[in-house]
């Protein structure tokens, strides 16, 4: 069998500040992106449908984490987002994601159009 990797990107725009950061930091001010991310699906072909998985289940998942906990939110408050950096999003992704999408195997958050942070899992 034949195995292939997916890539299906989403976008959000949200509010945060990084509260870690020395005073006069510009990211310790209060302020927006548009950010943007893909996950990485990586399987057998399946011989009957020739997918690895449906493009549109993944969305069915996807989505509702975006509109429940991200889109148009403050990420500071919430849970598990308190310092909202790219990396910490990628690994919070990464948590909400993996129990739903067993064949996740990494996760690019874009934070603006040319910085991004890739993640692929906890190491065992």
């Amino acid at each position: 069998m034949d195995e292939v990797e997916l890539v299906r990107e989403f976008s959000f725009d949200a509010a945060h500040l990084l509260p870690n950061l020395p005073d006069g930091h510009k990211c310790k001010r209060l302020h927006g992106h548009t950010f943007r991310f893909r996950i990485h699906i990586k399987g057998q072909v399946d011989p009957n449908t020739g997918w690895v998985m449906d493009f549109g289940e993944i969305k069915q998942i996807v989505k509702p984490i975006i509109d429940n906990y991200l889109d148009h939110y403050f990420l500071n408050e919430v849970e598990g987002l308190e310092n909202p950096t790219s990396e910490n999003i990628a690994i919070w992704l990464w948590k909400k994601l993996k129990p739903k999408i067993p064949l996740l195997v990494k996760i690019t958050v874009f934070e603006t159009c040319n910085s991004a942070c890739i993640y692929t899992g906890p190491k065992e």
